[in-house]
């Protein structure tokens, strides 16, 4: 199964020390989905000074999942990704989870800054 990681999601290791991979295989996931936009957010992060060592966690993260190239704000192609490829989302962002929830697909949350598992 596929599931697509947001930038917050790839933000868990680091912040949380989670391992999001070992959780989402846990759930039954194999296959990493990552859209390019969201590469680009991880890198202006970076740029831009924030906390470098779990962006840095981030980056190297990206060498486990599937980048694909998609067009227009990172949000609104998770969500047309995750439904062009029946993919489950993996994100700690509110307003995002909520449109998800709207279209029906599938969410994978943190949970007690421990675990993954779905909303």
């Amino acid at each position: 199964m596929r599931a697509i990681l947001d930038t917050n999601a790839l933000m868990i290791p680091g912040q949380f020390g989670v391992d999001i991979f070992s959780e989402l295989e846990r759930l039954g996931y194999d296959r990493f989905i990552v859209p390019n936009q969201v590469v680009c957010e991880l890198k202006g992060l970076y740029k831009k000074g924030g906390n470098k060592v779990e962006v840095s966690v981030a980056l190297s993260l990206l060498d486990r999942c599937e980048v694909v190239d998609a067009k227009g704000l990172a949000d609104d192609m998770i969500i047309q990704t995750a439904g062009e490829m029946n993919a489950a989302v993996v994100t700690i962002d509110a307003e995002l989870r909520k449109r998800l929830k709207d279209k029906g697909i599938t969410t994978i949350c943190l949970r007690q800054k421990k675990r993954l598992d779905y909303v």
